[in-house]
């Protein structure tokens, strides 16, 4: 029986997904570089991403989520998790379990103002004290698939047993986004 709902869950995220636009993403800052990419991430119902972010001085850290995206009037919110795997520069490898979300705003057809934020306690986390990521920006359709971003990516392990904090990205990026 268990069996049976377990592949009846797995059956409605494929389907869900199936119906949903993917989407690649590039950003870069002054110390970092982000690559992502997403399912269903601009339409009702589940949504999948994926990221990958590095920093030559900090390490790096990949992370796999999982949210659920509702309508609230000209907003969409995402409520979700993500699975973290972090290798800072300084310190033991580990990783996180994130909760957390984010709030898009679409004004027109061309425009997009977004934010979101995951955090993840030292109890949720190894080999770091917590780990916190937020990213803040506007997206701009020039013609679709593509879309130019402007925003802020904070991305911070914080240190245990005397490592030092490794902020992986702490500042401006602009990016490039395709959604098909």
């Amino acid at each position: 029986m268990k069996k049976r709902i377990l592949v009846g869950v797995c059956g409605l995220i494929f389907v869900s997904a199936a119906a949903n636009a993917l989407s690649i993403s590039g950003q870069a800052g002054e110390d970092y570089t982000n690559i992502g990419i997403g399912l269903g991430t601009e339409s009702t119902g589940l949504a999948m991403t994926g990221n990958w972010a590095h920093n030559d001085d900090d390490g790096d850290i990949a992370g796999l989520g999982l949210g659920l995206n509702l309508p609230l009037g000209p907003f969409m919110a995402t409520a979700g998790g993500k699975g973290v795997y972090l290798n800072p520069q300084e310190g033991d490898e580990g990783y996180a379990a994130a909760v957390g979300g984010g709030l898009q705003w679409k004004i027109g057809d061309r425009f997009r103002l977004f934010g979101e934020y995951y955090y993840s306690p030292d109890s949720l986390s190894s080999g770091v004290k917590d780990y916190q990521e937020a990213n803040a920006g506007a997206r701009m359709t020039i013609m679709r698939p593509l879309s130019v971003e402007a925003g802020y990516r904070y991305i911070n392990l914080t240190g245990k047993d005397g490592d030092r904090d490794s902020a992986v990205a702490d500042g401006p990026y602009v990016g490039v986004n395709a959604s098909f």
